[in-house]
């Protein structure tokens, strides 16, 4: 008992040793002197003691002042019978080496109020080190940052949320369909990233498009834009069909083909239809450009209707009331042209339409005048709710110089004799799967000579070609769409953004 006593004095030195790096003559003295006459516990402690002091004495690269700040950090477990003056109480630890550290931090400062100095240099020194997870990065001007780069957790912004009414009341506050929305999280995770993709490619668009553009070189600088944007990655996410930029009577299906001089003009009204999507989710989603302001109404009737085909819609609504609902809303709308006054009329053989993983038409299609058939509206269906109006006919037909192509979803196998037809099929399956696709992104896939095996493919029902769709020569036509789902405890309206 005398020994461990004697050891234990020599602990409490050793604590001051330590303080001018005597560390190493004690541990010689202790192995040398006491350790075979110490009792079982106290020489445990003494080992780990020594173990410690070892792994300090190990760093690699520390100079004195580093060694001596890691030592006084450095905690080690005390026996539950230590004295008082070895061990410090474990509520006083923290305060103790906060005062220490704060000390070292101080070194080289002049000081009166170094009491203070030194709670602040701790503070910084915890907020540096804590990993900056709170700091997103923020998206340049341009655009360059991919949205999956913009929000690494997976947090996509949400669209516009509208909760059910009337008879879906009951959905907002069910706890079954909610544990159904968050079974539903992946397939709107996907949705939200394309549709933030497209809200900052058209938010760019908007900033820059003007008259005198060619209409090549703005779907080439969109399309380049929404690349870097949605980080495209072969099928697995890129652009979802070819970028529509029908002018004045033309209303839909319209990108310039390779070659195509087309200038944008002041009095032009232009319909930008782009899409994005992620592993098939596809956002559809269009408005229309336009410089005089004569076509204010024209534009306000197609997005007015489009709003009241959103408001309509909804699980267990009625396609056919959806469509009387629009008509009646675009046809309230009149628009003065040059001295004469023309009621807008909605293009009845245009509509919405229901949307699948990589398949832009899904089946089901919303109408945008009275008629059609009394189909409901699904939980769990992406929409896309489309109006188109027009100072003409309000019928569209096909134009030449087709542009937009696309794979039919539903086809099976068909023989192919003529072998640059089947080297065209396979670039397209390896490129566009059956997702829309244009001539100018045939040649971006590096295809040449291709238009006789794109048109035998075509012959063979393999391809279906989506030529212009335009009204009467001479007349306006403006559109405005966005992309919808149902979501069992309310409608989320993906694409909607500040600007639409």
């Amino acid at each position: 008992s005398g020994i461990n006593a004697e050891y234990r004095e020599f602990q409490t030195f050793q604590h001051y040793f330590k303080q001018i790096n005597l560390s190493i003559t004690f541990q010689l003295m202790s192995a040398a002197v006491i350790t075979p006459h110490l009792e079982e516990p106290v020489r445990n402690e003494l080992a780990e003691l020594e173990l410690d002091n070892g792994e300090d004495d190990k760093t690699p690269g520390l100079d004195a002042p580093t060694a001596k700040k890691n030592k006084k950090k450095k905690k080690k477990k005390k026996p539950a019978g230590d004295t008082q003056e070895e061990g410090i109480s474990e509520e006083r630890k923290p305060e103790a080496i906060e005062v220490e550290d704060g000390a070292d931090q101080a070194e080289g400062e002049a000081g009166g109020d170094a009491p203070a100095k030194k709670k602040k240099k701790k503070k910084k020194k915890g907020g540096a080190g804590g990993g900056g997870g709170g700091n997103k990065p923020q998206q340049t001007d341009p655009p360059t940052i991919a949205i999956c780069d913009l929000y690494p957790d997976g947090e996509f912004p949400l669209g516009e949320i509208c909760q059910y009414t009337d008879d879906n009341l009951w959905r907002t506050s069910s706890q079954e369909m909610k544990m159904k929305d968050f079974a539903f999280e992946e397939a709107l995770k996907e949705a939200r990233q394309a549709a933030e993709a497209h809200r900052q490619v058209r938010q760019y668009v908007q900033s820059w498009i003007k008259p005198g553009l060619t209409m090549v070189e703005i779907c080439e600088r969109l399309e380049e834009c929404s690349r870097r944007m949605i980080k495209e990655n072969g099928l697995q996410a890129g652009l979802a069909f070819p970028t529509g930029c029908s002018i004045n009577h033309c209303a839909a299906h319209y990108t310039p083909n390779p070659g195509d001089k087309t200038v944008l003009m002041y009095d032009d009204v232009c319909k930008i239809d782009f899409g994005t999507h992620v592993n098939g989710r596809i956002i559809d989603c269009a408005w229309t450009v336009h410089f005089n302001p004569k076509f204010d109404p024209l534009v306000n009737a197609a997005k007015a209707a489009t709003n009241m085909g959103i408001k309509c819609a909804g699980i267990d609504a009625r396609l056919n009331e959806i469509g009387e609902a629009i008509q009646e809303v675009m046809e309230s709308y009149e628009v003065e042209l040059d001295g004469n006054t023309y009621q807008v009329k909605c293009i009845r053989n245009l509509n919405g339409h229901s949307i699948e993983p990589y398949k832009i038409h899904a089946g089901k299609t919303v109408p945008i005048i009275k008629g059609g058939e009394a189909i409901k509206m699904e939980e769990g269906e992406f929409y896309a709710i489309e109006t188109f109006g027009s100072t003409g006919k309000g019928m569209v037909h096909d134009d030449v110089d087709c542009s937009h192509y696309m794979k039919n979803f539903d086809i099976g196998h068909v023989p192919i004799r003529i072998n640059r037809a089947k080297g065209l099929l396979n670039s397209i399956n390896k490129n566009f799967g059956t997702l829309a696709f244009c001539k100018r992104w045939v040649e971006r896939a590096g295809e040449t000579k291709y238009l006789l095996a794109l048109k035998h493919l075509c012959d063979l029902g393999i391809v279906n070609d989506y030529p212009p769709l335009v009204d009467q020569k001479g007349c306006y036509t403006a559109q405005m769409e966005h992309t919808i789902v149902l979501r069992p405890t309310c409608k989320e309206v993906l694409s909607r953004g500040d600007d639409y």
